[in-house]
């Protein structure tokens, strides 16, 4: 969430960041916005004269009273400003919500780094590591490659619907590997501290992260049954979603923080999980309908930091060189783009996704994002930190994929499938499937 000072102070400057992300209607209701403030303004304003005179009259009662004088008009005039007051302070209250809807419907305000433009054709590309192979067969997909090894769209579409996989046999073994490969690097290596969270969290907590109310119907929403008409009996409505499941274990990890003053020893915080995600995908219809690549469910490896403001800008240099190095370790080879303001995820004020080649499609596709936030989940949150000056600050926080294991496994079968159908395992992996150097249908 933005400062709403910052509005204030300097109105078309955040109307003029917010224009860089190229959305297609304005995000802030100027007109609104600028009604709300001035009556916000005059209402304060009348307040303090209302509590002045107030204040006078009490006086003035006190001192009639002394005399012996009547003051039943000065009375009068008390319960004629107490009704004032109340009134005032009802619409006030209603004003202050109004202007928190506004502010928690904004998106993050790009950094001054981040380049221009709508879309992803406008992201620049900052590396790449390794080469795409030569292959001296026509590669085959990872829905190919991986059906004879235990991919089974059929049975997941069977027990869920379109877009859920059930995995099978080796390739089930090179799922849990893979994530149990990603979290080990990240904590033993990097730093992180492996944590076990929720699957299904609180309305409040997707909203310090900025997924409601912005992201609603990308959600799965979890209905508590209440009787007669409820979800549970085929009735019930978006009013009765008090949980949903999450959308990225960033979500929890985050919001440990929340509603917390974080001594400066205790900083950086580095936290990781490996959790499923679930999407509704809402907005993508029609996309990526085969294989893995987007899925209902899908797991991830998140890394989170929460670090002091003027370490976040090195922090996010720091997460994205630790999803690189899964990668290298996977031997994929991947590109590193940094997004431009109209393709960063809503609380994003810097993205970098990391894209890996995959052979099939003959492009790179994501496998991680990691952006920083700066203080915008933090106010959301009411996360801050305690400075060296003694004043406390919200806290900057980051996140990032270290990595989408779906996604990592389809990169593995289709970077490294053999022309007889296995794959060959890269040696990283070998520990966690018994030392198996190939995986065979």
């Amino acid at each position: 969430m933005l400062d709403i000072n910052l509005l204030r102070r300097d109105l078309a400057g955040v109307v003029a960041q917010l224009q860089r992300r190229k959305h297609p209607q304005p995000f802030l209701d100027l007109a609104l916005y600028t009604a709300l403030e001035a009556e916000r303004k005059q209402i304060q304003t009348a307040t303090e004269q209302l509590q002045a005179r107030r204040n006078a009259a009490s006086k003035q009662i006190g001192q009639r009273k002394g005399r012996g004088e009547d003051v039943a008009e000065l009375m009068a005039e008390m319960s004629g400003i107490g009704v004032d007051l109340k009134a005032g302070a009802e619409r006030l209250e209603a004003i202050q919500a109004e202007l928190q809807a506004m502010l928690m419907a904004l998106p993050n305000l790009p950094q001054p780094g981040v380049p221009d433009g709508g879309d992803e054709t406008a992201n620049v590309e900052q590396r790449r590591w390794g080469a795409p192979r030569a292959f001296d067969f026509t590669p085959r997909d990872h829905v190919d490659v991986g059906a004879p090894l235990g991919l089974d769209a059929a049975t997941g579409a069977l027990l869920s619907g379109s877009r859920f996989t059930f995995l099978r046999g080796p390739a089930a073994r090179l799922h849990r590997a893979l994530a149990q490969f990603m979290l080990d690097v990240q904590t033993l290596e990097h730093g992180y501290t492996e944590c076990y969270t929720p699957y299904i969290v609180n309305r409040e907590i997707l909203e310090g992260t900025s997924q409601l109310p912005k992201f609603k119907d990308d959600m799965f929403w979890v209905y508590r049954g209440r009787g007669p008409g409820d979800a549970a009996t085929g009735g019930g409505d978006e009013a009765q979603a008090e949980q949903y499941l999450i959308s990225t274990s960033e979500i929890p990890l985050t919001n440990t923080v929340r509603g917390q003053i974080l001594e400066a020893a205790a900083l950086p915080i580095k936290l990781t999980a490996h959790s499923p995600c679930f999407r509704s995908e809402a907005g993508s219809a029609g996309r990526d309908t085969r294989g893995m690549i987007r899925q209902h469910q899908f797991d991830k490896v998140e890394m989170v930091q929460v670090v002091a403001p003027e370490h976040s800008d090195a922090a996010l240099e720091q997460m994205v060189g630790h999803a690189e190095a899964i990668l290298q370790r996977l031997e994929l080879p991947y590109r590193v783009v940094l997004l431009c303001a109209g393709d960063m995820g809503f609380g994003a004020a810097r993205t970098y996704d990391l894209e890996v080649w995959l052979p099939a499609q003959n492009t790179y596709r994501e496998i991680s994002s990691c952006s920083n936030c700066e203080a915008f989940q933090a106010r959301r949150m009411q996360a801050r930190w305690r400075a060296p000056s003694g004043r406390t600050e919200f806290v900057h926080t980051l996140n990032g994929s270290g990595l989408a294991v779906g996604r990592a496994l389809v990169a593995v079968l289709e970077n490294h499938q053999q022309a007889d159908g296995s794959v060959a395992v890269p040696a990283a992996l070998r520990p966690y499937l018994g030392g198996l150097e190939r995986l065979r249908p």
